[in-house]
């Protein structure tokens, strides 16, 4: 597939009644440096996250809100965040039957997050169902669509883990399948390793959003991350939103980490 497409050269069936961002103009492309710099709440309490919100807003774009936090606190994070004047990214990567992906993907919009996961391994009628939820509830008069994004493959994975799930593919080719799935049943975005996100660009139509974890600064531990990238890399390989949690939060001072984070997106943004 060569770059440029559309979302209807992708998915001619099915896009023609599927809700769409740019049909609602809402445009989900990061609207400034600071936009792309999403941080990941990555910790057990709604205090601990309460502090973080009030000192990183000036630097960040979103918060993304996982697994843990979410079952921690549960939904009452989304409204302390947004009540704050935060966008939310609520990252729980929805992975069940249609109906309950759909329920839940419902049950998410309602709370105005901005952007939310579901796995691509869910399966296209998933993905399509969540996102026809959402666009029922978009049509009401002041309610706001949430984006779905279809996650590929964990930053976490090595080829080993992707042989181990019963993929012959390698990691590209795996992450490409999974992010063409999620696009041709209607998903606005995909989640993506850094490096896969170039390949992705060039394949997938030019308004896709591609969110990006796994975001390491120059001369930060990896972690548990198998395939990773700075933030000037991501950029340049064509994210648009950066996922970046620890080497913030694990910072000796989270604010200056993450001012020196959305510096350095800034001006790799100056560069594209």
């Amino acid at each position: 597939m060569r770059a440029g497409l559309t979302r209807a050269d992708v998915c001619p069936r099915v896009c023609g009644w599927l809700y769409h961002a740019a049909d609602l103009g809402v445009e989900f492309k990061p609207r400034s440096s600071k936009d792309r710099l999403v941080f990941a709440l990555d910790v057990a309490d709604l205090d601990h996250a309460e502090r973080l919100v009030r000192q990183l807003s000036p630097y960040v774009g979103s918060f993304k809100i996982g697994a843990q936090l979410f079952t921690s606190a549960g939904p009452m994070v989304v409204d302390l965040v947004t009540g704050m004047g935060a966008s939310v990214f609520l990252d729980t990567k929805f992975h069940d039957i249609p109906a309950t992906v759909a329920a839940a993907a419902k049950a998410a919009a309602r709370r105005r997050v901005r952007m939310l996961t579901v796995h691509a391994l869910a399966g296209g009628k998933a993905i399509r169902l969540a996102v026809t939820e959402i666009s029922r509830m978009s049509v009401l008069p002041g309610t706001m669509p949430s984006l779905v994004l279809g996650v590929t493959l964990l930053t976490s994975h090595t080829v080993d883990d992707v042989r181990e799930l019963g993929f012959s593919d390698d990691v590209p080719t795996a992450s490409l399948r999974l992010a063409r799935l999620a696009v041709a049943n209607g998903a606005g975005g995909i989640v993506a390793s850094a490096q896969e996100v170039a390949a992705l660009r060039a394949k997938l139509p030019s308004e896709i959003v591609i969110v990006t974890p796994g975001i390491r600064p120059k001369g930060s531990p990896q972690d548990d991350q198998a395939r990773v990238m700075t933030p000037s890399e991501a950029i340049q390989a064509g994210a648009d939103y950066l996922v970046v949690g620890r080497p913030i939060r694990d910072a000796p001072n989270p604010q200056e980490a993450a001012a020196a984070i959305a510096e350095e997106i800034a001006s790799a943004v100056a560069r594209l």
